[in-house]
């Protein structure tokens, strides 16, 4: 669920005043709630289609952290220490894995429209 506070504090503050936010555009995303609480806050959306894992890096950040959390076969005993390594990836995520990520939405953009919408290396 959307949190004003959260998305109108931390855009701004990870990412100065011009920032555009990305969304996968699935049908939950395109609820008329959600589109108001966008319009209201004057929070520029990045257009994207949905279903598109290529252009979207959170997909990468998912593999990353489900690699870290079973590295090297490591199996959970209980749900709770799984939730822990889980909590514990989230919060160790490398800056430098965010900044390749993000410093490389410009060559996926290219590289979809270059495939005309097909799938890409990302």
């Amino acid at each position: 669920m959307l949190q004003r506070a959260s998305l109108m504090t931390e855009g701004p503050r990870l990412c100065g005043h011009d920032w555009v936010f990305q969304q996968d555009n699935a049908a939950v995303h395109n609820a008329r709630l959600t589109k108001e609480f966008f319009q209201e806050n004057n929070i520029t959306l990045l257009d994207h289609p949905a279903c598109s894992p290529d252009l979207n890096p959170i997909e990468n950040i998912w593999g990353w952290m489900a690699r870290e959390v079973y590295k090297n076969g490591h199996q959970f005993q209980t749900v709770d220490a799984l939730r822990e390594a889980i909590f514990n990836t989230w919060s160790n995520v490398p800056t430098s894995l965010l900044e390749t990520l993000a410093s490389s939405m410009p060559k996926r953009l290219f590289e979809v429209i270059n495939k005309n919408g097909g799938a890409t290396h990302y």
